[in-house]
């Protein structure tokens, strides 16, 4: 992955990283990524990673496929914001060749 200063356009081919926590309660995650299932968005990769001000919270940090300017992944954004304590885009950019 390259940093770059800019936001990359779409290319059909993307994937977007974010960044994201939720309320320590049952279900929580469950409620947070049901957006990606209903609309059909691939999750890449979760990681968790416990937050150090909060005992027993962690944040999450998640790649997918598509680009955070496509519809249908704004949708889950947008969907997976009213489940999350805190939600950040990081970015997206093109996927690149898989090895």
């Amino acid at each position: 992955m390259v940093i770059g200063k800019g936001a990359s356009k779409p290319t059909g081919d993307d994937k977007t990283s974010i960044l994201f926590a939720t309320p320590h309660v049952p279900g929580a995650l469950h409620q947070a990524l049901t957006p990606f299932s209903k609309a059909k968005v691939n999750l890449l990769r979760i990681e968790s990673h416990p937050m150090r001000e909060r005992i027993w919270e962690y944040l999450f940090f998640a790649d997918f496929e598509g680009h955070a300017e496509e519809k249908k992944t704004a949708k889950v954004l947008r969907e997976m914001n009213s489940w999350t304590t805190f939600l950040k885009n990081l970015g997206s950019y093109p996927r690149g060749e898989q090895s």
